[in-house]
Parts: C-alpha cells; structure tokens; sequence
C-alpha cells in the first residue's frame, strides 16, 4: 500500500492551484485567436462569458465528485470509480505523454523568451534558460509541498494583481469600448463560436488541478469543493474583466491581427506597457510551470499505488514528503518535449481537445453515481440545480469536441492517436498486477 502524502495544503493555496493553473500564458496569447474567428467586440465578449459558464458549471458538478472522492489524484480517481482502470489510466497517460508535460514545456520555453527579451540575452540562450526553469520549480516541488504552496500561491497572487494593472490602466485611458463593441471585423468571413473556443478553454482550462492534490488537504471533502468553484469564479471575473479592457482601446480588427495583444493594448495608453506586461508573462509562466509540476505527478502517484502504472511512482521521499520519482518522471519528460520541439503552439488544439474528452466524461460520471447512490463515498457536497448545472457543461463541452473534430480533424485524431498509444503499456501493467495477486 503506497505510504500517504503529506496534509499541508490550506483552502488559501488550493484556491490559488485552481486560479494559478488557468492563469498561464493563454490570456495574452489567445484573444487574438479567438477575436480571428469573430465578428466583432459584443460576440468576444460572449464566447469568453461561454467559457467561464463553462468552467463555473464545471467547478460547481466536480466539486460534488471532489466531496465523494477527496483523495489524492482528482480526475483520475473520479474516471476509475466511474468507468474502471482502463478510462483513467488513459486519463493518466494523456496527462503525461502531452497534456501537462507539454504544457510545462510550453510555459518554459514562453518563460525564457520574455526572460531574455527583458535582460537583452541573446535567443539561442532560450532552451538552456527554459531548461534551468524547469530544474528550479521540478526543485521546489521536490523539497516539499508546503514550499510548492508558497510559490504558487506568490506567483498566483503576482499575476492577478499584475492583470489588475492592466484592466485599470486600460480602463482609465480606454473610451472605445461600447464602439468596439458592435464595430464588424473585415477580416471575418465567417464566425465560429465552436473552434473560437478552442483559445477560450485552453485559457480557462486548469482549475480542475486543484482537485489532484486532495490527499493532501486537510478536510478535503469540504475545503476542495469551495476551492474550486472560487478558483473558477475569480478566473471568470478575471477574464472577462481583461477582455473588456482590451476593447477599450482596440477594435476587434487589432485584436485579431495583434501577436501580443495585451502589450499593444497597453501601448496604446502607456510607452512603458511591453516591459509592464513582458515581466507579468514571465511571472505568469513561470508560476503556472510551478503549479503544473505540483498537481499532475500526483495523478502518477495514485496509477502506481493502483499498479496500473510503474508502482515506484508511487514512492514517498522519507524527509521531503513527496512523490519524488513522479515528478522527476513528468520533468525529465518534459525536458526531452522542450529540447526537441522547442515550441508548443501547434499543439495546442489537440491538448485542449484531448483534456475536454476526459473533463465531459468525469462530468458524466456525476450521473452515474447519483443513480447508483454510492453509500460508501457519501457527498458532503451537492451541486446546485442538479442536473441542469451538469448539463450546461457536458451540453457545452460536447458541442466543442464536436466543432473541434470537424473544425480541425487532424489535430483532434493525433490527440486520439498519441493516447491509443498507451493501451500496450496498461495491457502489460494490468498483467504484471494480475501475476502479481
């Protein structure tokens, strides 16, 4: 039996593991993807008010699952008592292979372009300085939980307050808002709510992270469920709020073709705003790498201890009280995705796609154990407005999958394919484990 995880998360740092893991680099990066397949300022504003219903609903149905099932692992315990092994272990897999390594990656790599941007270092120096990242928060995270809440919960803090500056100072000297509201992009030749939110649920995606670290959270069955649903409304708030200000000194023409929306917004108001904002990206990336490389080895952890996976990961480190070889295993993974892809963004739609197929199927699950009425794993918890909630985000999230698949059939089959992949490793650890009774 794999030794228990340390309990020394508080509400405070699990809410800000939900804030941080959404907060990346998404929200200056995707509105101008997002604004390309829009007609104009009124229906930005729509799409992204979609994504935070989506990741409202969502916090609000996987807090009830998180009070049945507050153990360490989040998603992937909620997919195996559902639906078996087999599901969450490819949960597991996916999370590994693609979803979060290459994300930390990605965030590294985004890391130290704007390090070397703002130091006026060189840019072949960029893998070594992404590499050096990823060793100090894989350090963090190995030395003990209670320095990975601290971090995350700074950087979190930093970021949310650095975007605060933005939505005032844009707010202050912005008077074109309700202009670009309604102002026709004459670049949209045709609208598509389905692939815009693509770059909406990859900025939104995340807050589901602070259900991973449940073993290590005092009273998880009530503190997890109330993390999540704050963590997704501050996200909400925050978006909405940022978007608003960059419709108030750019039309939606300016956001589709910026390459960095958030610094031309500022520059519009401020000389100063690409070091304002090139300082918060790299806070913002840096920390979400942090949070990312806390959350998911816990995922591992709970496939060794089921033996669906190599059973060292689930290891505990005697003084430092973490699953050390896990997160050395998502690092080094990461590390080898950094050095020979040196770049994420064409991934991004197939990590999105692939991460949404598991998040609509643990919110099936919710189904699934109301109606069996499993009395050994009661919920403290209930979700408002059951089954409406629910059905708000699976409705929503199906009808993404759908529009992503005929939208960008390629990206969303490698997705498929690349999980596929895993099936001989968990046909071998399943026979191991059967040997092994």
């Amino acid at each position: 039996m794999a030794e228990p995880l340390k309990k020394s998360i508080s509400y405070f740092a699990l809410t800000m593991i939900a804030v941080g893991s959404c907060i990346g680099s998404g929200i200056f990066i995707s509105p101008s993807d997002v604004a390309s397949q829009l007609s104009n300022g009124g229906q930005v504003l729509l799409v992204w008010l979609i994504g935070g219903v989506v990741a409202l609903t969502g916090a609000l149905s996987f807090g009830e699952l998180a009070s049945k099932f507050p153990g360490t692992g989040g998603v992937y315990i909620y997919l195996r008592e559902a639906y078996g092994d087999l599901v969450a272990y490819l949960y597991g897999w996916s999370i590994l292979t693609v979803i979060t390594s290459g994300a930390i990656a990605a965030l590294c790599i985004a890391f130290s372009r704007y390090f070397t941007l703002l130091f006026g270092i060189e840019a072949s120096f960029q893998v070594p300085i992404a590499l050096t990242a990823l060793f100090v928060v894989t350090f963090i995270n190995v030395i003990g939980v209670r320095w990975s809440a601290i971090f995350s919960s700074s950087m979190t803090v930093l970021k949310v307050v650095g975007i605060g500056i933005i939505i005032v100072i844009c707010l202050s000297y912005g008077s074109d808002l309700m202009d670009n509201i309604v102002l026709e992009n004459p670049k949209s030749t045709s609208v598509s709510f389905g692939l815009a939110l693509i770059g909406v649920l990859w900025s939104y995606g995340g807050w589901h992270h602070a259900s991973y670290v449940g073993g290590e959270v005092d009273q998880a069955h009530k503190i997890l469920p109330r993390a999540l649903i704050t963590g997704a409304t501050i996200v909400t708030a925050t978006y909405l709020l940022v978007n608003v200000a960059y419709l108030s000194v750019l039309n939606i023409d300016e956001i589709s073709s910026s390459q960095a929306v958030a610094t031309d917004a500022l520059l519009k108001v401020s000389s100063t705003g690409g070091i304002l904002v090139a300082i918060l990206i790299a806070l913002s990336t840096f920390g979400t790498a942090g949070i990312f490389t806390l959350s998911a080895p816990r995922i591992y952890y709970a496939m060794g201890a089921d033996k669906v996976f190599f059973p060292w990961l689930a290891d505990i480190h005697p003084k430092f009280g973490t699953p050390v070889k896990a997160i050395v295993l998502q690092s080094a993974w990461a590390g080898m995705l950094l050095v020979f892809w040196g770049t994420f963004e064409s991934l991004a739609t197939y990590v999105v796609f692939m991460d949404w197929i598991f998040m609509t199927l643990a919110a099936i699950a919710l189904f699934k154990f109301r109606k069996t009425g499993d009395a050994s794993h009661p919920a403290t918890y209930k979700v408002p407005f059951y089954p409406i909630t629910p059905l708000i985000f699976i409705g929503i999230s199906i009808w993404f999958l759908g529009s992503t698949l005929v939208g960008r059939p390629v990206q969303a089959l490698a997705g498929l394919i690349l999980m596929l992949i895993g099936l001989p490793f968990y046909f071998r650890f399943k026979r191991s484990k059967g040997m092994g009774q």
